[in-house]
């Protein structure tokens, strides 16, 4: 079946989406260095990209509607279950080991987000979505440059956290598939903000308020929090709401191991890392396996934007 151009479009929406995520680390690493805590920049960038989010809703007057409608009420759920707890999940996994391995475990999202959609249709992948699920893994797995030395770093409850947020990551992409809303994407997005808030806000607003008083230089901090917030939140979040329906969470799960190479070539340009050959040859078997995950995408999908 050929595919129409919203199609495509759409697969370019999640690529611009997972790109963006791509950037985040690396930019969160700059941040950092000048002397902001975690707490600091997780509070900027959730609270500004929330903020952002609902300028742009009251900016376009004609896609004003009650968000709570027609179930919009579960894109907080999505927020909280999805955005928020891959964060802190995330977040403490990087506490516990190596970066590299922590986006090991992430990237489980790739298998188990396709295991979700097999559950809820009753069906088996075929053989090019096992093949691409492979490929997309050993690249992972090379792309990060593990060494005996980041092995030893494994720790319990760092696999136990690594692998929660691989499943909240998942989440969020299935849900974000099966929600079937009639509002904007730009609102569906600033609704699911609005739900990290509240969890972000109780687990990281202590620790500001405990000791970690707001710098002086607010205004430079928000700056930073406009910038991550624009990366890890408004760009990914309005793009996969507008792509991930249309061409369903199983595709989008292998589209959005995008974000390893970005990760790998904004670290080599901004911070310049080194990049080895294994390393380029993973790039290389990631974007290998989004082509067969593309190549082999059931019609269905095709048909669910039509």
């Amino acid at each position: 079946m050929k595919k129409s151009a919203m199609y495509w479009l759409s697969v370019i929406f999640v690529l611009i989406g997972a790109s963006s995520y791509g950037f985040v680390s690396s930019i969160v690493k700059l941040a950092f260095a000048e002397g902001y805590s975690t707490a600091q920049v997780t509070v900027s960038q959730i609270s500004v990209g929330a903020a952002v989010l609902w300028i742009m809703v009251l900016l376009r007057p004609h896609t004003w509607r009650n968000p709570f409608t027609n179930g919009g009420w579960k894109l907080l759920f999505i927020g909280i279950f999805g955005l928020s707890l891959t964060t802190i999940f995330y977040n403490s996994a990087l506490q516990q080991m190596n970066a590299s391995l922590a986006i090991i475990l992430l990237f489980q999202f790739t298998w188990i987000t396709l295991v979700m959609e097999c559950v809820t249709h009753r069906t088996w992948p075929n053989r090019y979505q096992w093949l691409s699920i492979f490929i997309v893994l050993i690249g992972t797995v090379l792309a990060v440059g593990i060494t005996s030395d980041n092995l030893e770093r494994f720790t319990f409850a760092g696999i136990i956290l690594g692998l929660a947020s691989a499943i909240t990551y998942s989440l969020f992409l299935y849900l974000t598939g099966k929600m079937k809303t009639h509002h904007d994407p730009v609102m569906r997005s600033a609704m699911m903000m609005t739900g990290t808030l509240p969890v972000i806000y109780g687990i990281y607003v202590p620790f500001i308020a405990g000791g970690m008083a707001l710098p002086p230089d607010v205004g430079h901090l928000l700056l930073w929090g406009l910038l991550l917030g624009s990366l890890s939140h408004i760009i990914p979040t309005v793009t996969f709401n507008i792509g991930i329906p249309r061409i369903g969470s199983s595709l989008a799960s292998m589209i959005c191991a995008m974000e390893l190479p970005v990760v790998t070539v904004v670290a080599y340009v901004l911070l310049h890392e080194q990049v080895t050959l294994l390393q380029w040859l993973g790039i290389l078997l990631i974007l290998a396996g989004i082509v067969i995950a593309e190549q082999k995408a059931t019609r269905i999908t095709v048909n669910n934007e039509q």
